[in-house]
């Protein structure tokens, strides 16, 4: 193969997973602003927990998630 055919594919790869940490950062945001407010109404009117997030704390908590998933993973196969 070509170098050119080497950089399409390379910034292909860039931009689909550019596209899909923007889909999962939605979704992040989507889902804390669906379900939190209602299992924690109280709470979101005194202003303890908040009823929205910011793109950064959507990106700390997708980090999270994943890092436990991980972790769920790698015990998960060490057992077997």
């Amino acid at each position: 193969m070509n170098k050119t055919w080497w950089i399409a594919i390379i910034s292909g790869t860039l931009a689909l997973i550019a596209v899909y940490a923007v889909i999962v950062l939605l979704l992040v945001k989507l889902l804390w602003a669906w379900t939190i407010p209602d299992i924690f109404p109280g709470a979101v009117s005194q202003g303890l927990i908040a009823g929205s997030i910011s793109w950064y704390t959507a990106f700390k908590i997708a980090v999270f998630v994943a890092v436990l998933a991980g972790l769920a993973g790698v015990r998960r196969g060490r057992e077997s």
